[in-house]
């Protein structure tokens, strides 16, 4: 099997093992992706089960709250800040477009918290800042979940409204500090006037499509090897053909009776 060495399938067995290898790793890190999809929902999982704790016990003035603790169930008491709502636009249900109704939650110390009160149907998708419902005059308590910030441009607040929401960029529109972070509203109590849309959770058992990558990628490893191995098999097999063929012909020159007598 000497033309293995040719310059052709030397190149040709380098491609192979490259396309072999890389993928290998792209199979090796999708089933990495998987071990973390699983990481994260046993994660998320365990902080949905926990029950409610203090708000201060988690969240601190104008830091991101840690990502151990997102989708942790919080409770705080204050009024709402009406004046300060702000409007998370461009948030569809089921195919109509809506909005998400973010209010300002100021405790008695003077800081306030972001709460995502909940979702409203809308004519569009928030181009116009809708009439929103009235809060729940006076002293409420909300359980909500915390939630991380947005980020990027997305986040910016621009006449109460934005398409991210981020206490980092709500602070500078608002005349008290903020709480890292924001809570989706589980429950408030009073409940109030107008319901809205619930907080929609996270699935915590959907692993995502990590593991059957992973298995395509490393079948295309083994198929680009196998294709390799079957195309050098079929080189060498019609080189033998080929060999018998000048053999056989060389024998029946020998013994062509036109050469006797």
């Amino acid at each position: 099997m000497r033309f293995l060495f040719s310059r052709r399938w030397v190149l040709f067995a380098l491609t192979v093992g490259l396309m072999a290898w890389g993928a290998t790793l792209l199979g090796q890190w999708q089933f990495h992706r998987l071990d973390e999809r699983k990481s994260e929902n046993s994660l998320l999982k365990r902080n949905l089960d926990q029950p409610p704790v203090p708000l201060t016990d988690l969240l601190t003035v104008g830091k991101a709250p840690s990502s151990d603790d997102e989708w942790r169930k919080v409770i705080v008491h204050g009024t709402w800040d009406d004046a300060h709502t702000i409007v998370l636009k461009y948030q569809t249900r089921d195919g109509g477009p809506g909005v998400d109704i973010v209010t300002p939650l100021v405790t008695a110390d003077g800081p306030a918290v972001l709460v995502d009160r909940g979702w409203m149907k809308t004519e569009n998708s928030g181009a116009e800042r809708p009439k929103l419902p009235a809060v729940t005059p006076g002293d409420v308590t909300v359980i909500g979940w915390i939630r991380k910030d947005g980020s990027g441009r997305a986040s910016q607040v621009n006449d109460l409204a934005t398409r991210a929401i981020s206490s980092q960029t709500a602070a500078k529109v608002v005349p008290y500090p903020l709480f890292g972070g924001f809570l989706d509203v589980e429950t408030e109590s009073p409940s109030p006037a107008t319901a809205l849309g619930a907080t929609e959770l996270p699935d915590d058992t959907s692993e995502g499509p990590h593991f059957f990558y992973g298995l395509q990628w490393w079948f295309f490893g083994f198929l680009a090897v196998f294709g390799f191995g079957y195309l050098a098999y079929d080189e060498w097999r019609r080189a033998q053909e080929d060999s018998e063929r000048a053999q056989h012909a060389t024998v029946d020159g020998e013994h062509d009776p036109g050469d006797e007598g």
